[in-house]
């Protein structure tokens, strides 16, 4: 199933690689292989992952503390938001409700 991505999530996944890069050469390149890597974890097994509210479901990404919310549509799977697990909890919800 295609993954479309909300340009905000796509900004944010951007930024924080980014962010890893400066930390340390190379942190970026792996903290974004670990996103593609969910990212076709949730492509081919969509409701493999745990529902957080309505039809938004998380999928947790490895070595670093993001989660890939999304929703699954009749053709195709919504990336809403790649969100720091520790920062402004709840901040996406009305990019959410835009989206619908």
């Amino acid at each position: 199933m295609p993954v479309d991505f909300l340009p905000e999530a796509d900004q944010e996944m951007i930024a924080a690689a980014r962010y890893y890069q400066f930390l340390s050469s190379g942190l970026g390149d792996d903290y974004l292989a670990e996103v593609e890597h969910s990212v076709q974890s949730i492509a081919s097994s969509p409701q493999t992952w745990p529902v957080l509210e309505g039809n938004l479901r998380r999928r947790l990404i490895k070595r670093f503390p993001f989660g890939i919310l999304y929703r699954i549509e009749p053709d195709k799977i919504l990336k809403i938001a790649v969100a720091h697990l520790r920062k402004k909890p709840g901040y996406c919800k009305k990019r959410i409700s835009q989206s619908e």
